[in-house]
């Protein structure tokens, strides 16, 4: 038993709950209404990726040990993310199988169980959290993904503000996520000596799941939102 699995069941808790009550904080606009379930996931996936972006940046700046050891370095704090992380991933894992047919969310819940399995291995193994804090850098990234899914909803798309949040997107997006993806399979490779057969195995199986996915993301956003 790890107490990192009590942070993991308080989390989904928290994150439950937080669903649960968005639309008194912020009520869905009348664009927004015939899909309310989507709106509150979108909110509560924003509010993770601001904890767990802000988060793992600042666990860079206090703890310089992490980059330098992302193996064997696990200083409390950032293992609590990693552990509230893999709550997120979970609850939002259980959001998506309720409220939306398999074949919308089918990508989705794959990437979702590939990252719970790897930062279930940190959160129980106190190893490679560093790791896994280098992967939620990417939710910088998502920040401004959720904010253009927001937008999308409220029918703002033909505003300044739309168009602002697509040019962020694009650049954290080359930075945060592409980069970043980039970096941890060059450590994997470059590593795979000191780390152990089957956790590289799984390092390399959810690398070569994510790049793919992000690839084919990004193309997306670029098609949409600036050759369209």
């Amino acid at each position: 038993f790890s107490p990192g699995l009590l942070v993991v069941a308080g989390s989904f808790a928290a994150f439950r709950l937080l669903n649960r009550q968005l639309e008194r904080v912020v009520p869905p606009p009348p664009s927004a209404r015939r899909n309310r379930w989507k709106w509150r996931n979108i909110w509560t996936s924003l509010a993770h990726s601001v904890l767990s972006g802000g988060g793992a940046l600042a666990g860079f700046c206090f703890h310089p040990e992490l980059s330098e050891d992302p193996v064997g370095s696990h200083p409390p704090g950032a293992h609590s993310l990693v552990a509230v992380s893999v709550g997120y991933f979970l609850e939002d894992f259980v959001d998506m199988l309720c409220n939306q047919k398999l074949h919308q969310s089918w990508e989705l819940l794959f990437h979702h169980s590939v990252v719970i399995v790897c930062f279930g291995i940190a959160v129980l193994l106190h190893q490679y959290v560093g790791f896994a804090l280098v992967a939620l850098l990417v939710e910088i990234n998502s920040i401004f993904l959720h904010l253009r899914q927001i937008l999308l909803m409220a029918n703002l798309a033909h505003t300044a503000c739309y168009r602002l949040n697509s040019i962020i997107n694009l650049g954290t997006y080359v930075v945060f996520r592409i980069s970043t993806l980039a970096w941890m399979t060059r450590w994997l490779f470059l590593n795979r000596d000191i780390v152990p057969l089957a956790a590289y195995a799984v390092g390399s199986v959810g690398m070569a799941i994510m790049t793919p996915m992000n690839l084919i993301l990004f193309y997306r956003l670029l098609r949409s939102d600036f050759f369209k």
